[in-house]
């Protein structure tokens, strides 16, 4: 597999910095957000210009670093008809970006009925459902026109919040153009943790030769709520999923989440460990 990690979950440091650093740790890809992880110049869409596309592709080219996620995770499902209309044009200048990028894939989660982009029983609806193929699919279809990968991101409290439902949404829009984060973790809760393997075997089985990414984590429970911490040290049952990765997704881009700059060795480590004995 090709470990690595959100560019944001590093030590602050100036883009060329950050991104040797990223190198200079072992790691092979990185899941990158803009806007957290570069500060020393304008990254909003205004300046998503070509020439900042291929400087950046440069400078991770040069450091041997694969831009595995350029994250753009807005809610494709906010009822507010202006607001969706921006958060629409902005995945479509992160989509024009990634051409030139030469990114895996433009990330992203799935939305949820309110503007605060917060859990309700809605969300869980097939009506929510609906609305979100709907506003997915034009995104999807520029994705398509510029030769593009977006991969959503099943999470249990946004609107698809397991494998079926992400089933649902590629056979609603049927694009190669449009593949699957899978992180398990984001799809447990305190109902289901005890079935975190069927979780993950469902996945390769529903949404196998969709899955595209894999994102690193671990869970704990506290006062009655999943907590997300860093791989390893949590109640995640990381060999089936390792297995599977082997078997089915030999060098496919796994990107550590909730990690620090302290505990991210331990994390990688934990996860190289696993991968080899199984």
């Amino acid at each position: 597999m090709r470990i690595g990690i959100r560019a944001h979950d590093m030590e602050k440091a100036p883009f060329e910095e950050l991104v040797k650093n990223i190198s200079k740790k072992g790691f092979f890809c990185t899941h990158i957000a803009l806007k957290k992880s570069i500060s020393e110049f304008n990254v909003n869409e205004e300046a998503m210009t070509p020439g900042m596309a291929l400087y950046i592709k440069q400078v991770f080219a040069e450091n041997k670093v694969d831009i595995a996620v350029l994250g753009c995770y807005l809610n494709l499902a906010n009822p507010n008809p202006e607001k969706l209309k921006k958060i629409i044009d902005t995945y479509k200048a992160h989509i024009r970006f990634a051409s030139l990028l030469g990114c895996g894939v433009v990330g992203t989660e799935t939305g949820a009925v309110n503007e605060e982009y917060r859990y309700e029983e809605a969300n869980h609806s097939q009506e929510a459902l609906e609305i979100f193929i709907q506003n997915l699919r034009q995104v999807v279809e520029y994705a398509e026109k510029m030769g593009v990968i977006l991969a959503i991101e099943p999470v249990y409290k946004h609107i698809v919040y397991n494998n079926q439902r992400a089933r649902e949404v590629l056979d609603a829009i049927q694009s190669p153009n449009l593949q699957i984060i899978f992180d398990p973790v984001n799809q447990i809760s305190l109902e289901n943790y005890t079935k975190q393997d069927e979780i993950i075997q469902s996945a390769f089985e529903l949404l196998g030769k969709e899955i595209a990414v894999i994102h690193a984590k671990d869970f704990v429970i506290e006062n009655d709520t999943i907590k997300s911490v860093a791989a390893g040290k949590g109640l995640f049952h990381y060999e089936p999923l390792m297995k599977l990765i082997k078997e089915k997704k030999p060098y496919i881009h796994v990107t550590l989440e909730d990690t620090n700059p302290e505990n991210v060795f331990e994390a990688k480590g934990y996860l190289e460990e696993i991968y080899a004995k199984v």
